[in-house]
């Protein structure tokens, strides 16, 4: 799932929402509502300077990221409200194990794992609803992918038209990485992860 820019239409109340419920002093938040309602910015085109921009960051802020993720922190507590409720089941890693995986966040893309059921569509479209009227912070529909694994294409293709998202193929490439590559390539690995859970059960 791929989310719009942050700051370009993230709703500044609910920002200042977010920080206040996660204790942010007061002075960080004032700070943060100067930089994205208060700063102008304009650029030169052909010499001439545009009509000032009310609201943003400019392209590479380093405030960015750390603005996105303050703006998906209330997808987050939705998520795991869902999670809590037994409505939206995640992966579980492993059989002895209580690692459940529904979602995981980074920059402005947004991995979701769950079973396939009618019942987490429909929950992830309430949510995604939801969210999206509380926060201002809208999905790039055209830009996000609906990945099955195991799963009939017929299911996928009617799932992806009630979330309005594309279909997209396994493998493919998450921040760079492939996710369901081929195993047989992923072989030198295995004594690194044999290391690691050993020392983890320990």
């Amino acid at each position: 799932m791929d989310f719009e820019k942050a700051y370009d239409s993230v709703d500044l109340k609910y920002l200042d929402t977010v920080m206040q419920k996660m204790n942010f002093p007061t002075l960080w938040r004032k700070w943060m509502s100067e930089c994205v309602g208060m700063a102008t910015t304009s650029m030169l085109v052909n010499g001439c300077p545009t009509d000032p921009m009310e609201r943003g960051l400019r392209q590479g802020d380093p405030l960015s990221p750390i603005l996105f993720l303050l703006a998906v922190e209330g997808f987050n507590v939705l998520i795991l409200s869902l999670l809590e409720a037994g409505l939206f089941p995640g992966y579980c890693v492993g059989c002895d194990t209580d690692l459940c995986l529904s979602h995981l966040h980074l920059a402005d893309d947004t991995l979701i794992i769950g079973e396939k059921s009618w019942s987490n569509v429909r929950s992830m479209q309430v949510v995604l609803m939801i969210f999206e009227q509380v926060s201002g912070l809208k999905v790039n529909f055209h830009k996000s992918m609906l990945t099955g694994v195991n799963v009939s294409d017929s299911w996928l293709h009617e799932a992806a038209m009630v979330l309005n998202y594309c279909v997209g193929a396994f493998a493919f490439v998450y921040l760079g990485l492939p996710i369901g590559g081929d195993p047989q390539r992923l072989g030198f690995l295995r004594p690194i992860l044999n290391i690691i859970i050993s020392r983890l059960s320990n």
